[in-house]
């Protein structure tokens, strides 16, 4: 019986590029891919996704049974979000208990989560500029996540009237995004994934 070694990587996705390697997208061949980053083997898939103006943590691996766990609502996922105008502590306790948001055309409520106002994480300046303190103050919130609906957080803070400016997955599980730098991209070993 023949055993397969799968590979694992972490990568800290940049904002503008899609988490995926290839694209149906007629206008696909102006999009960044993965694939742009590093020379990943074949079969590889990432795991869940971040959307193409969010960064941060993303779990690539050649392992379905993996990607499937991961993606399962036993593994904690946390985010941190800059978001427009300082976030309430009535906000931040809405975020907790579950806000009813729109998915594949119908409301949904988010399961109980947990969140927390927090200081300004310390994360380079972003390729496509933020807006300025002009336009009025942000805070952030980080919210840790059992479940993925599609742009949950974003939808998420804008339910509770503190729309999502800058999004970064920080951690999944007990791997950390850590000081790794946008783009970077690291190898796992299966002991860390376990």
């Amino acid at each position: 019986m023949k055993t397969t070694t799968h590979k694992h990587f972490k990568i800290h996705k940049p904002y503008g590029y899609l988490s995926q390697f290839l694209t149906n997208d007629v206008k696909g061949h102006r999009k960044k891919l993965l694939n742009e980053l590093y020379p990943f083997p074949e079969g590889i898939m990432a795991i869940g996704r971040l959307d193409e103006k969010s960064e941060g943590l993303l779990l690539l691996t050649t392992s379905g049974k993996l990607s499937d766990y991961i993606n399962s609502s036993k593994v904690e996922k946390e985010y941190y979000a800059q978001v427009d105008g300082i976030i309430t502590t009535e906000a931040v306790r809405a975020l907790e208990k579950g806000v009813k948001i729109g998915f594949s055309g119908k409301k949904y409520i988010t399961k109980p989560c947990r969140a927390a106002k927090i200081s300004a994480p310390n994360f380079p300046e972003r390729s496509k500029k933020l807006r300025d303190d002009r336009h009025g103050p942000t805070s952030w919130v980080s919210v840790c996540l059992t479940e993925g609906k599609f742009r949950q957080v974003r939808k998420m803070t804008a339910a509770v009237g503190f729309p999502t400016l800058r999004l970064v997955r920080i951690r999944i599980g007990n791997i950390l995004l850590g000081d790794m730098k946008s783009g970077q991209v690291e190898t796992l070993e299966a002991i860390e994934v376990n």
